[in-house]
């Protein structure tokens, strides 16, 4: 669990951000939770929380060795029915750091230990209040920067991946069971699970996970964003591109070439996008040391990211830095944008749609083509055909348990197409399943679960 907290212990945590607003909450959840609350809230009424049922609220103040602290309202949730599953009270102040501060003080004097990063939600997965991929949505959900991917979070919340996955489990278990008893008991009368039917639903499954897998890009682009770069040959306007996706001047622009030497870094939202924006240096052949490890930063960048901007400079011809560019483009996402599109065309758009079919004209000081832009970067990275109430892959935990079970599932199928006993196909399924289960959360080791809420803020 933590070096701090064990399971039984009673947690408690501040759950508002680190900032003073309106309204503060300290946390607790454990066994102990309401004793704990009782010892540090004098209510205004007549009974102690130790007296409410859950889903009650009671006012009252906060009182810390002796001297109110401030004046609060006590909300009781009694376990199983609580976020966590145990008995939560939330204290609910005034919102500045130092009355929090102290409040929390006065929860751990009174019994309490400090909560993990994510212990909260760690506590709702370990009692089943949640699975393990609605726990991971908590946090997409938190973290979310645009409408399509709190839609996102908010779905895998209310578990349509894991109902999906389970429904695919739940079809590899229906047969595993039937293969499994064929085999184990060849002279009771079972009838043998015939090989069109078992081909066809591990047919549909090896689909349904080759689709899950197809959208993880788009998936994860709207619920954490894409790491983007924006390469090029010297002043072409990409620092000009960079500071127009800003909105402000991020990026020194000059007429003079190789003013950005190193990485230049923005997180931007283009339309329902977020972007995480690298604006590189100029790639090109260089003398110059500092110049040269710019360069071998701009290319290390480009090969990283999910989305590349490649600038080009579209009145004046190409040249072999742009040869270049266009080599790094290959087998990327990646949008061609032709830079200063107010002026007359000199580069050859043919050749540069030959390596990067997708090109827009964009004037990047005036700000012409940026709508197109955006439209381009949505389709490039399929987030406009993207269904987020049908289940989403969007963590990199999730996707390798995805690929492993689909690799099963292929493995099974090809050793039915190569006439193998069913029992060595049973094997290749038993793996799908371990896969699709520890996705899930329902077979997964102690050291996943904890580099998974380990992720959490504290509080949550």
């Amino acid at each position: 669990m933590s070096d701090i907290s064990s399971a039984s212990a009673t947690v408690a945590a501040i759950s508002t951000p680190p900032s003073a607003g309106g309204i503060g909450i300290v946390r607790i959840s454990g066994e102990d939770a309401v004793a704990v609350a009782d010892r540090v809230f004098r209510p205004t009424g007549p009974r102690p929380l130790s007296a409410l049922g859950g889903y009650r609220a009671a006012h009252g103040r906060v009182v810390f060795e002796g001297r109110d602290i401030d004046e609060c309202v006590a909300l009781v949730f009694r376990g199983p029915k609580s976020y966590t599953g145990e008995d939560v009270v939330e204290l609910c102040c005034h919102g500045g750091l130092f009355l929090l501060q102290t409040v929390l003080r006065a929860v751990l004097a009174a019994g309490a230990v400090p909560a993990a990063a994510g212990e909260f939600t760690k506590r709702a997965f370990l009692n089943g209040k949640l699975d393990l991929t609605e726990a991971e949505a908590v946090m997409d959900l938190i973290g979310a920067q645009s409408a399509q991917g709190a839609k996102a979070a908010l779905s895998a919340l209310d578990g349509a991946l894991s109902r999906k996955i389970r429904t695919l489990c739940g079809e590899l278990l229906g047969l595993s069971a039937q293969l499994a008893a064929w085999v184990d008991y060849p002279d009771d009368e079972i009838e043998e699970l015939q090989t069109d039917a078992l081909r066809e639903t591990l047919t549909r499954v090896e689909t349904e996970l080759s689709g899950l897998l197809s959208r993880f890009d788009a998936g994860r682009a709207v619920t954490e964003g894409v790491e983007t770069a924006i390469i090029g040959k010297p002043n072409v306007g990409k620092s000009a591109l960079m500071n127009l996706l800003s909105g402000f001047g991020r990026s020194i622009v000059t007429d003079i070439a190789g003013t950005t030497r190193d990485v230049v870094e923005q997180t931007v939202r283009l339309g329902d996008l977020v972007l995480r924006l690298a604006d590189t240096a100029g790639i090109h052949e260089t003398s110059d040391v500092v110049e040269r490890i710019g360069v071998s930063r701009a290319k290390e960048k480009s090969e990283r990211a999910g989305l590349v901007f490649a600038v080009f400079d579209r009145s004046e011809p190409l040249d072999e830095a742009d040869a270049q560019i266009l080599a790094l483009c290959r087998d990327k996402h990646v949008i061609a944008v032709l830079n200063k599109s107010d002026l007359p065309a000199r580069a050859d758009e043919a050749v540069i749609r030959a390596s990067v079919p997708v090109c827009v004209p964009v004037c990047a000081l005036n700000g012409d083509g940026l709508e197109q832009l955006e439209q381009a970067a949505a389709e490039l990275l399929c987030v406009n055909e993207l269904d987020t109430d049908s289940g989403l892959l969007t963590t990199e935990r999730q996707r390798q348990d995805a690929e492993a079970a689909l690799a099963a599932v292929r493995e099974a199928i090809g050793a039915l197409d190569a006439g193998l006993t069913l029992d060595a196909v049973n094997v290749s399924m038993d793996d799908a399943i371990g896969r699709l289960l520890s996705l899930t959360g329902e077979r997964v080791t102690d050291a996943v679960v904890d580099e998974v809420f380990s992720r959490f803020c504290v509080g949550k």
